[in-house]
This record gives structure tokens, sequence and C-alpha cells, in this order.
């Protein structure tokens, strides 16, 4: 269950609210979109990747776990590389997590 608190800055909420984010067209059957920390302002996209993982909860992505972050109906997450060698934050929205997808029978086949 999912008890986080939606406290997301006001300098985070700006900052995903204007990147460019890329459909991943590779994961068809999990759809989801991605920003690169090469492509965007680092030092804040940092600051995102340590937000999610401070604030957020721990979930599954089929056997791997995660931490996620809800924000107005979307869910935010890295893969859990070590910071330094994180390059990826994704986001879907909540009705496309593996949680909600295996509660409600819609996992692909």
């Amino acid at each position: 269950m999912n008890n986080q608190i939606d406290n997301l800055p006001d300098n985070l909420q700006d900052f995903i609210m204007s990147c460019l984010w890329t459909f991943a067209k590779t994961m068809p059957e999990w759809p989801h979109e991605y920003i690169v920390r090469g492509k965007v302002d680092e030092d804040i996209f940092m600051q995102l990747v340590q937000f999610i993982r401070a604030n957020g909860y721990e979930g599954l992505f089929y056997r791997k776990t995660i931490t996620y972050y809800d924000h107005n109906g979307l869910v935010y997450w890295t893969m859990g590389a070590p910071l330094e060698d994180t390059t990826i934050v994704n986001r879907c929205k909540k009705t496309e997590t593996y949680q909600y997808r295996l509660h409600n029978g819609t996992l692909p086949g």
C-alpha cells in the first residue's frame, strides 16, 4: 500500500512540467516516458532523483524492487543504479504500473 504524501517541491514540479519527455517506444507493452540526465539540467535532475528515492515508496516490477513516487496521477522512478550512474527518470500513468496491472489482471501476455 502506498502511504506516500505528495510533497514535491515547486522547483521540481516546474522542472518535470518543463521537460520534454520521450515515449519509450521499445517497450510498447509498458507505456511510459523518460528524461535523460545529459539532455536536461543535471543539477535539478539529480535533485529529482534524490527526492524520489528519499520520499517515495518501494514497489515491485515483477521481481525487481523499485522506489516509486506519485505526483498528479503519474508515477516516477529510476532503475535504482547508484546516484552517479543514474541517467534516466521514468514516469507513467498510475494505471500502467506493474502493481495496478497485476491487481486488475491487465499484465501483458
